[in-house]
């Protein structure tokens, strides 16, 4: 399985971006998918999750409201629509494909920087 994730880059604050994660090599439709992100010094964290059926979603207490996971299963993508960012939110950001109850596949990371 591979995973690309493109789309980050600089930012001022209360910009937006969109995170786009191509996955390659597995039926894609039939799985989670989640983001999460790691700042420097700091652990990674959850971010958000989208369910296979796409009426299922979840998302960090730290970006409700702000950011918007969705997928395209026809073209094998799961997206991140990040609005009103925070210098906060600065990190690498990384996508996921969940098989079972465990994130067993990981793309490369793309970094975010939110200037203040």
């Amino acid at each position: 399985v591979q995973l690309q994730a493109s789309g980050g880059g600089t930012v001022q604050a209360g910009g937006s971006l969109r995170l786009s994660c191509a996955v390659s090599g597995r039926t894609f439709s039939r799985y989670d998918m989640g983001w999460f992100r790691q700042a420097p010094g700091n652990e990674r964290e959850f971010v958000a999750a989208i369910g296979w059926i796409s009426s299922f979603t979840s998302y960090a207490d730290s970006v409700k409201g702000r950011f918007t996971i969705s997928r395209d299963n026809a073209k094998d993508t799961v997206y991140l629509e990040m609005n009103s960012l925070k210098p906060e939110d600065t990190a690498v950001y990384y996508c996921a494909v969940k098989t079972g109850v465990s994130y067993a596949f990981w793309g490369q990371g793309t970094l975010v920087t939110v200037s203040s």
